[in-house]
């Protein structure tokens, strides 16, 4: 019996690692599949910060993620990262996918935005995928605690406002750019990222 498996975490929790070990480990055995991303920050490909990657096809608001299933037929499996990224048709096209097709869907995605909300993709496979697994990496804050919000800094703030979807570098030590804004990530625990502070100064 197929199975939608949605595997959820944090920044770093190793989401797009676990992503490509799996795409690798059933193509290598010979089985059909499609490895699918959204917005990953090297657009077109899984990429970990291990410093692996593989070509992915880009999941565009307007693909129909069961047609293309059907137009690849036969497969035997699809690994889908960045999954928080998918709309809700999408989400649900990946479950139609397993029941229909009998196709193993294994999805990746953040468990919430930089506001610490729900992504419409994840609560909807929250909602309808056959197995729920949080990632086993624990992310940490600076602090040393458990990391549990991904923080939005821009221009070296923590903002709550603003466009849920902004892909941003998780470098620490990016250089500011001539003109515009640097915006990245960081990982905090609910306490820092209550008080906005990323670092002990």
């Amino acid at each position: 019996m197929a199975t939608l498996r949605f595997n959820y975490g944090t920044m770093g929790s190793g989401k797009s690692t676990l992503a490509l070990q799996i795409n690798h480990n059933l193509t290598s055995r010979g089985l059909a599949g499609l490895l699918l991303t959204k917005l990953d920050r090297d657009g077109g490909q899984v990429t970990s910060r291990l410093g692996v990657s593989t070509p992915a096809i880009e999941m565009a608001p307007e693909i129909n993620l069961f047609d293309l299933a059907v137009s690849r037929m036969p497969l035997q499996f699809i690994v889908c990262d960045e999954a928080q990224f998918c709309t809700v048709e999408q989400c649900d096209q990946l479950a139609l996918i397993v029941d229909e097709l009998h196709v193993d869907v294994y999805a990746f995605g953040l468990i919430t935005d930089f506001k610490g909300l729900l992504f419409d993709g994840t609560r909807r496979l929250l909602e309808i995928a056959d197995q729920r697994i949080e990632m086993q990496v624990e992310a940490r804050c600076w602090c040393g605690a458990r990391a549990t919000n991904n923080a939005r800094l821009v221009n070296d703030k923590v903002v709550l406002e603003g466009e849920t979807v902004m892909v941003g570098d998780t470098d620490k030590n990016t250089v500011a750019p001539l003109f515009g804004d640097v915006v990245r990530y960081e990982l905090l625990c609910r306490n820092h990222y209550r008080k906005k502070q990323v670092s002990a100064d």
